[in-house]
C-alpha cells in the first residue's frame, strides 16, 4: 500500500519560516518525480515545487527565491522549506509521487501564515 505523510504544517506569522516532510512508503520513491502542491481557500491546486529523481528542480513564480525542494532517498524523504512566507501562502500543502501513469497524492498538511 503506497502511502505519502504529509507533516511540518502549522500557524506561522509573515515572515517566518517553514519545513514541510513528506515520508514515502509502498514504493521506491527516488525514481519518482516529487512535488508539492497547494490549495489554498476558494482556490484550484497548484503546483509549488517539484524535483525529479535526478535532482533537477522547478517552482511557481510565485516562490522561487522564498522555498526549496530537496529530497534524501535514504529516507524516502522530500522537504519543502519555506522561508519568509506570506499570508497568500495559506494553504492545504500536499505530497505528490508520479511516474508515468502512477499518480499517488498525500492527504496534506495546513500552513497559516497570519499575525
Amino acid at each position: 500500500q503506497v502511502q505519502l505523510v504529509e507533516s511540518g504544517g502549522g500557524l506561522v506569522q509573515p515572515g517566518g519560516s517553514l519545513r514541510l516532510s513528506c515520508v514515502a512508503s509502498g514504493i521506491r520513491s527516488s525514481i519518482y518525480t516529487m512535488g508539492w502542491y497547494r490549495q489554498g481557500p476558494g482556490k484550484q491546486r497548484e503546483l509549488v515545487a517539484r524535483i525529479t529523481s535526478g535532482g533537477s528542480t522547478a517552482y511557481a513564480d510565485s516562490v522561487k527565491g522564498r522555498f526549496t525542494i530537496s529530497r534524501d532517498n535514504a529516507k524516502s524523504t522530500v522537504y519543502l522549506q519555506m522561508n519568509s512566507l506570506k499570508p497568500e501562502d495559506t494553504a492545504v500543502y500536499h505530497c505528490n509521487a508520479r511516474l508515468q501513469m502512477w499518480d499517488y497524492w498525500g492527504q496534506g498538511t495546513q500552513v497559516t501564515v497570519s499575525s
